[in-house]
């Protein structure tokens, strides 16, 4: 079978491509599937160079998302021809990923696919996909509705900002939209961002403790100081999720926000949250949350053009979903 594979030299360096090799051997409560789609995530890039806060086991098949169907099956849960996809836990980290026309994985990591929406579009959203619906649920879960204000998005072009703009846009949010990528702003209006903000013009040192209350909601995709700024900016009893570091795992804050209007800061992960959460979250990306933007947001690839797209990855050039067709 066809995979992209990782390997380490003996001068400990990384070489990557698409390698032909055996289709693994199943064990215990594992499934085989036949793969059809796979994205791109940032942390397959990272994967890649081998940075070892991702991947420390080397041969390495990367992909943290796949989609396809049940080849063979050694778990009850799961018969032959089941439509299925994985996201998160160990996949693609140090457990070989999606990025190959046949994957071995534990049953307990594997979801059968709503039946209202293909493998293709599943796999556009992707982990993407799943973070932008697990922050927009803590929104509406904790009370912030289209009525309530603005809902800000940072790193608004990658998959996550991406899709987060098009959902909240679906459900009437007024959505204000970060970007560092001046050449995007149309993009993203498309999407359905009401207003695009430079990051420049946003990402300053601002030594007051708070500001004008503007936003009812915060998406953070970026961590660091944007999403210091943005929680002084909160309107009382609102609510930021966060779930990235591109711009810094540092937070220099304080607490004005949180104790003088009561915002709060909820994290979001969608490796390790509980398998009853993800099918949930991916029942509403297959219904209420399914946008209409899915082509826009998305260009399609195949195993050979990885290198190229992990390149523009890593270089801060790539915009929304690269999806990876791998069988039919």
């Amino acid at each position: 079978m066809k995979a992209y594979v990782v390997e380490k030299t003996e001068n400990k360096e990384f070489v990557f491509g698409v390698k032909e090799i055996d289709v693994p051997t199943l064990e215990e409560n594992e499934v085989l599937i036949k793969a059809t789609y796979s994205s791109l995530n940032f942390k397959d890039a990272l994967s890649s160079i081998g940075n070892p806060g991702v991947t420390r086991v080397f041969p390495h098949i990367t992909g943290i998302d796949v989609a396809g169907v049940v080849f063979e099956s050694n778990s009850d849960e799961f018969a032959i021809g089941d439509e299925v996809l994985i996201t998160g836990y160990d996949f693609g980290m140090n457990t070989n990923g999606g990025h190959s026309e046949y994957v071995k994985a534990p049953a307990a990591w594997v979801v059968k696919k709503p039946e209202n929406i293909s493998d293709k579009e599943i796999m556009i959203y992707g982990t993407a996909g799943l973070t932008a619906a697990l922050s927009v649920n803590e929104l509406l879960n904790n009370g912030v509705t289209p009525t309530c204000g603005e809902v800000l998005v940072t790193g608004a072009t990658g998959g996550v900002g991406s899709i987060a703009v098009s959902i909240l846009n679906k459900l009437g949010f007024d959505v204000v939209a970060i970007s560092g990528k001046k050449e995007k702003v149309d993009y993203l209006k498309q999407l359905g961002a009401k207003e695009v903000i430079l990051r420049e013009e946003f990402d300053i040192e601002n030594p007051k403790p708070m500001v004008s209350e503007r936003y009812a909601g915060v998406i953070d995709t970026v961590g660091g100081n944007i999403l210091a700024q943005a929680l002084k900016a909160i309107k009382y009893d609102g609510v930021a999720t966060c779930c990235g570091l591109t711009a810094s795992f540092e937070l220099n804050t304080n607490v004005f926000p949180f104790i003088l209007r009561g915002v709060r800061l909820i994290g979001i992960d969608s490796v390790e949250c509980k398998k009853s959460k993800k099918i949930a979250a991916w029942e509403k990306i297959a219904d209420e949350f399914k946008i209409d933007s899915l082509n826009h947001i998305t260009t399609q690839i195949t195993l050979e053009e990885i290198s190229e797209a992990y390149r523009k990855l890593l270089s801060g050039k790539a915009v929304g979903r690269y999806l990876v067709k791998i069988g039919e």
